[in-house]
């Protein structure tokens, strides 16, 4: 007969749409997380802003408390579930709990990639379980694998669309030929969008979550300051994210068979990895390119396995929920952490470096300006399609200072266009 393991006594901390998710499956649905080789789950207290309200949203009254501190310090709570989001308290709590030994699961993507090396060392000191898996892709199972599954080969690339709100207003644009203002007021009203959205369409979120993917596809974590989020123009830098993306953009890639993703990609070359968040013309017939809504996707490049691909919701309480509860079976079946057996990266976050140097396709719409025009040199073999508004240009393969003249030559005095690098 199995040996009957003391159970382990869980404190989550934050209640909103991912934590009462959890607390309803570990109290409404007990039997999803039981493990033959593993102890069970008991909820055994509840932190939240605001008691009254907590009570009224049907919490069990007994376990609520407004003392986050005091949950992780106490002594009958063996695992802590962070779901508060934001940078503190959230990163003290995890810390404090890492250090007093206990397990911490958390989906605080924000923490994880900007205080990931100190993290990772307080866990390895004390043997205390740290896992994140709800932090990059809601309930895709994307980093257990690249830890686990894949640790027989050496990942070459790791790129994703891995952010849902940034993917819905881009395929609302696209689908429906609106302005990038029009659609994100309607995400925001669907809860696709945040009242403040810039940590979204601005890339910071994605630039996050690609920290972690690198760390685990890599072995070192990157500063996310270091992670760009801006495409280039002919004569400067394009505004960060997806902020800068117009419909007359979208309607020229669809003429050329291209659409535009905020894709991250993370790729080492050499001793290097880099990394960035750029808006990107994708072939629409592609995987990438036909990722709709809240979808997200991640590919892995890896040797010798080739490429695998992962798609699923991203987001939301369900999506994300299913993830930290799946932690939450694996630190009672003592799996470790997330890293599971890769080295240990807990040197300070070193730099990304810049993807665009090298050669590739270029996209832009170009307003007030024919095709028929005599092209230069750099664009002389272009793909372009005329619009009433403009041309949409695909150049051949050049690099950015190429693309920057040629384009800068044929554009009136003073005038800039972004130049979205396209992904073959």
């Amino acid at each position: 007969m199995p040996v009957t393991r003391p159970p382990l006594r869980v404190g989550v901390l934050g209640a909103g749409t991912v934590g009462r998710a959890v607390v309803d499956g570990l109290t409404n649905h007990p039997e999803r997380l039981v493990a033959t080789d593993g102890a069970p789950l008991r909820l055994a207290g509840i932190a939240v802003r605001d008691l009254d309200r907590a009570r009224l949203a049907g919490l069990p009254a007994e376990l609520l408390t407004d003392a986050p501190a005091h949950l992780v310090a106490d002594p009958d709570v063996d695992v802590i579930v962070e779901l508060m989001g934001g940078d503190e308290p959230a990163r003290t709590l995890i810390a404090a709990a890492l250090a007093a030994g206990k397990a911490v699961v958390t989906a605080n993507k924000h923490v994880i990639a900007h205080h990931g090396p100190v993290l990772e060392a307080a866990a390895r000191r004390t043997g205390a379980a740290f896992r994140f898996e709800a932090a990059v892709g809601g309930g895709i199972p994307v980093l257990s694998p690249l830890a686990s599954d894949l640790a027989g080969n050496e990942i070459r690339r790791v790129r994703g669309i891995i952010n849902g709100t940034t993917n819905y207003i881009l395929t609302a644009m696209a689908q429906d030929g609106r302005s990038y203002e029009e659609v994100l007021a309607d995400a925001q009203e669907l809860g696709y969008a945040e009242a403040d959205p810039s940590g979204d369409v601005e890339g910071d979120d994605a630039a996050n979550k690609l920290v972690i993917l690198a760390r685990l596809a890599f072995g070192r974590w990157l500063d996310p300051a270091t992670i760009g989020r801006r495409a280039p123009t002919a004569r400067g830098m394009g505004r960060p994210g997806i902020t800068g993306v117009t419909d007359l953009e979208m309607e020229g890639a669809a003429a050329l068979g291209l659409t535009i993703k905020l894709l991250a990609t993370a790729t080492r070359r050499d001793d290097e990895v880099e990394a960035a968040v750029m808006p990107t013309a994708i072939p629409a017939d592609s995987p990438f390119g036909w990722t709709d809504g809240v979808v997200n996707r991640v590919e892995v490049d890896a040797d010798p396995l080739g490429t695998v691909r992962l798609a699923g919701p991203g987001a939301g309480g369900p999506a994300t929920s299913s993830a930290v509860l799946g932690d939450l079976v694996a630190v009672a079946r003592d799996r470790g952490s997330t890293w599971a057996g890769l080295l240990p990266a807990t040197d300070p976050a070193g730099p990304a470096a810049d993807p665009l140097d090298g050669p590739r396709h270029w996209y832009a719409f170009l307003p007030a300006v024919r095709a028929d025009v005599p092209l230069p040199g750099a664009l002389d073999h272009a793909a372009a399609v005329d619009f009433e508004d403009g041309t949409a240009i695909r150049s051949e393969v050049v690099s950015l200072a190429e693309a920057k003249a040629a384009f800068t030559a044929i554009l009136p005095e003073g005038a800039d266009v972004t130049l979205y690098p396209v992904d073959d």
